[in-house]
């Protein structure tokens, strides 16, 4: 059956080990990155390995909105930087990185950008990010509610200056502002005002990807305020790394069933918080290895609970609760009361499909308690969220009748997920 037709997918389950080798897709928190810079840079770009997901190509047809040339026809992306310019209108779907960051890179626009996205992005949290443009300037319209849909009415530049943004519900705020700091006429200092910053790796890859293209980026105070000089990006050809994140349902899939699964091209060294896939599995039973080929994980069939903060890897959280859910001990993930803000509020989500199943998870603001329960067939809702989708598959192989609702969400960073899944148990 087409993937994109499925109402409730029958997660496949075995009894046996799995043994396979995944070949991951790029990584789409650096495509949707790359993608912009390239489009603000001096000269041409080419992006290599880049994701082709809907989050992604919603980012290439925003910027082609604005003007910028993208050619993705063949195997490489090729991208004209252009002036950009409006009107235009820019649909966001449930893309974070697409509904922050070109809103922030609308504000170097000359003219109006209009911007929306499905039903649920409405519901997910701009304001912090609207302030912090505010303060350096740019106009915008949004009703003076702080969500979607909204207007930026740009000028074709932003001066500069410093501004203040609370990024406790998404480091994606403080990308944003760093993406279109790099071509403001002047300095542009951001400081983090909140209590907590989650997802620094986020930040740390969004710094590093700037740096390598010729922009300044200073940390005045570590982890709470950068300066961003203006600059000229460069082009030129960029390689996409896999995506890390993406090979935790898999990793996890060689823990829970006592298997192994490979991924070629593993990198030695990334920002990317899914790097630390292996580490946190290796708490809860996995072994792996890391070499010139790539990332090898093994499993026992044995999961152990685990104590975790993931502030910085929340991106994990729905693989690990369910890998909870059937360990044999109780775990408790932490510092992830930031994700009641992605795609659905997650952790609300996970306590409910897996309780609905005969488990036992309790959540707090900031924090889920698993306690190890049997648990039984049913549906396992996804709420249009990617990763409860990937998690569900994940339980299916020890729970036999899961019925994942909507696996075709699974499309936003990882088109053909069910056949590589089942190419797990071939």
């Amino acid at each position: 059956m087409n993937e994109t037709t499925l109402e409730h997918w029958a997660a496949p389950s075995t009894k046996r080990p799995v043994d396979a080798t995944i070949e991951l897709p790029g990584s789409k928190s650096i495509t949707n990155r790359a993608l912009p810079l390239a489009a603000l840079a001096n000269e041409p770009s080419i992006l290599r390995r880049a994701l082709r997901s809907r989050d992604t190509d919603l980012m290439a047809g925003g910027l082609r909105a604005l003007g910028v040339g993208i050619d993705d026809s063949g195997v490489d992306w090729h991208i004209a930087p252009a002036r950009l310019r409006g009107p235009a209108s820019i649909d966001c779907g449930l893309a974070g990185t697409v509904m922050r960051f070109l809103v922030a890179v609308s504000a170097l626009a000359d003219g109006e950008i209009s911007f929306d996205g499905d039903p649920v992005a409405r519901t997910r949290p701009m304001r912090p990010l609207l302030d912090g443009l505010r303060q350096l300037g740019v106009r915008i319209d949004d009703g003076g509610h702080g969500f979607l849909p909204l207007r930026v009415i740009g000028t074709g530049h932003v001066s500069g200056g410093r501004c203040e943004i609370d990024a406790s519900t998404s480091s994606q705020f403080l990308s944003a502002m760093l993406l279109a700091a790099a071509r403001a006429d002047g300095d542009v200092v951001v400081e983090h005002v909140g209590a907590s910053l989650p997802s620094m790796p986020h930040i740390e890859m969004t710094v590093a990807m700037l740096r390598e293209r010729g922009i300044k980026v200073d940390a005045e105070t570590a982890g709470r305020s950068w300066c961003v000089g203006p600059g000229s990006i460069s082009g030129g050809a960029i390689d996409i790394e896999p995506d890390l994140s993406n090979a935790a349902p898999f990793a996890a899939a060689a823990l829970a069933t006592g298997g192994v699964v490979r991924f070629p091209r593993w990198p030695v060294a990334t920002t990317q918080p899914g790097a630390a896939v292996p580490a946190v599995l290796e708490r809860m039973g996995a072994s792996y290895t890391l070499d010139d080929n790539g990332l090898t994980v093994r499993g026992t069939g044995i999961v152990h609970g685990i104590d975790i903060n993931l502030r910085d890897t929340s991106e994990l959280t729905p693989t690990l609760a369910v890998l909870a859910a059937i360990a044999d001990s109780p775990s408790t993930l932490s510092g992830i009361g930031h994700m009641r803000g992605h795609e659905t509020d997650r952790l609300a989500a996970l306590t409910r499909e897996i309780n609905d199943l005969g488990g036992d998870v309790t959540e707090t603001e900031d924090s889920l308690t698993i306690r190890p329960k049997p648990l039984s067939a049913g549906v396992f809702h996804t709420y249009a969220d990617h990763r409860i989708a990937t998690s569900a598959a994940v339980l299916g192989l020890v729970v036999p009748g899961i019925l994942v609702e909507n696996i075709a969400t699974t499309a936003k960073t990882m088109p053909g997920f069910t056949d590589m899944w089942n190419a797990l148990l071939t």
